[in-house]
């Protein structure tokens, strides 16, 4: 393996800078990595090659010019297949989306190409974002890199793989219930889910509109900084997007990295602590809070009463939105077609064309969603979820009085094997218990390695107030700089 593939982000972004190594050896060092190993770990779904290259090209010509270099320019990242990209297929994981290329880009794709990054490709991801061990892919599963006989979490496996498996230094990700910190964790890889409205989902295909949060996957603390910093900002044409400067989270991640978190105050939720996280996890989870505390941390238990409903409220509220939001896909304007043979009616076409469309987890959820919003069942069930998420925000509220962030495990156990959850959902969906409160809140969590249980990664979750994005990086540096590096197997 090239030593450059194993570099951060900010380390190669650097050497390119400083003219040590060109932007195109650094792209091609990546694209051999994805040659020799996905094979075997299937993080991506289309490597884009011909493009990477062309992009490298373009940061070396500014860089022999004399332009100046953002500070990842040249730096190789690969996308979650959820997310738009002009000319280059995006499928969301999907059969019914098979073979689409939008004919625009994403504005977080867009920020990343003006930043100077080259795109590798699209990473496998559970379909429409739907599932948490990427085995609901309708392109087959991603292969966790500490054992490819477990999962990579879900639903962006691909893009945490990615980074665990060393064919690229950063990666995005979407996270609607905990579809970037719960792979984040189970890869030993960092995941950061910003304040909800903070990244600009325009160009995302939408699972659920009022929880989809775009952010960065990455191998260290400040190299999702770095990425945060770059796809973030106010986006006009994201209705849903905030009109507020973006935290110095660079900054708050290198203020984290000295090690010194004096006077800062995490909350432990009590009501976590009877969520039966496997006792490996609780272990991983306690040493890091003592390591807090060395470093200057306070911690206090802090209670918030309707946590304990918020996988129930996900689970209705998500749904809706998604029953929504899928109606789109007709095979009327694009993706697939089924049943077309001029006899049949449209309403047979759109309906032989969803049925093969499709996959399983999709339709459970749809029919969840449209039975939740349908005549004389919307109030007990969508309405009920929604007011429980206005009890769960206010816990949050509550909470941050008291306290700078509040800290958990990231999930409440390790990578799982293949299979082993299918059979069952209310199991599969248990995995982002830790993660789904903050979603529903709107704020922003990070997930950050903590340790290992039974030779795999744990992650520690931290939660900050509604644009505080930047305490959470803190915090997670901090940890970071006292555990040790976590370093997967050799594929």
């Amino acid at each position: 393996m090239s030593d450059v593939t194993r570099m951060t982000a900010a380390g190669i972004a650097k050497s390119i800078a400083d003219g040590e190594i060109s932007a195109v050896d650094v792209a091609r060092a990546h694209l051999d990595r994805i040659a020799a190993v996905d094979g075997r770990v299937h993080a991506f779904l289309h490597v884009d090659t011909e493009g990477a290259l062309a992009a490298a090209a373009k940061v070396d010509a500014a860089r022999a010019a004399g332009e100046p270099l953002g500070p990842l320019a040249g730096v190789p990242v690969a996308v979650k297949d959820v997310v738009t990209t002009k000319g280059v297929p995006s499928t969301a994981g999907s059969k019914i989306l098979e073979g689409w290329k939008p004919p625009y880009d994403a504005t977080i794709v867009s920020r990343m190409k003006d930043a100077g990054l080259v795109m590798l490709g699209k990473t496998n991801m559970d379909e429409f974002a739907m599932g948490s061990s990427t085995e609901y892919s309708a392109y087959g599963p991603t292969f966790n890199p500490w054992d490819l006989t477990r999962i990579p979490g879900g639903s962006g496996g691909g893009s945490s793989a990615s980074l665990a498996a060393y064919e690229a230094p950063l990666a995005v990700g979407t996270d609607t219930g905990g579809s970037i910190r719960q792979p984040g964790a189970v890869t030993g890889t960092v995941g950061a889910k910003p304040t909800y409205g903070g990244t600009s989902r325009y160009g995302l295909i939408a699972f659920s509109s009022s929880l989809d949060t775009p952010g960065p996957c990455a191998r260290t603390v400040e190299d999702a900084a770095l990425l945060h910093a770059v796809i973030a900002g106010h986006d006009p044409r994201d209705s849903t997007s905030i009109p507020a400067t973006v935290p110095d989270v660079v900054g708050a991640a290198r203020l984290g990295a000295t090690g010194d978190l004096t006077g800062v105050k995490l909350g432990v939720v009590r009501e976590f602590a009877g969520e039966g996280a496997e006792p490996g996890v609780m272990a991983v989870f306690r040493d890091s809070l003592e390591t807090l505390v060395k470093l200057g941390a306070e911690v206090v238990e802090v209670s918030c009463p309707h946590f304990q409903y918020a996988l129930p409220a996900y689970y209705l509220i998500a749904p809706s939105e998604c029953s929504s939001n899928l109606a789109r896909f007709d095979g009327v304007r694009y993706g697939l077609r089924v049943g077309d043979d001029g006899q049949r009616s449209l309403e047979e076409v759109m309906s032989l064309t969803r049925e093969a469309g499709f996959g399983a987890e999709v339709k459970r959820r749809i029919m969840i969603g449209t039975y939740a919003l349908s005549s004389g069942y919307y109030d007990a069930y969508y309405g009920q979820a929604q007011k429980v998420r206005t009890l769960i925000s206010r816990d949050f509220a509550a909470a941050f009085d008291q306290v700078d962030v509040l800290v958990s495990p990231t999930t409440p156990f390790v990578a799982f094997e293949l299979g082993a959850r299918t059979a069952d959902p209310y199991q599969m969906y248990l995995a982002d218990l830790f993660t789904i409160p903050s979603n529903l809140y709107g704020g922003p969590a990070i997930s950050v390695p903590a340790g290992l249980s039974s030779g795999l990664p744990v992650g520690l979750q931290v939660m900050a107030p509604t644009l505080a994005d930047d305490r959470m990086y803190r915090v997670a540096a901090a940890l970071e700089t006292a555990v040790p590096p976590l370093t997967p197997p050799a594929l």
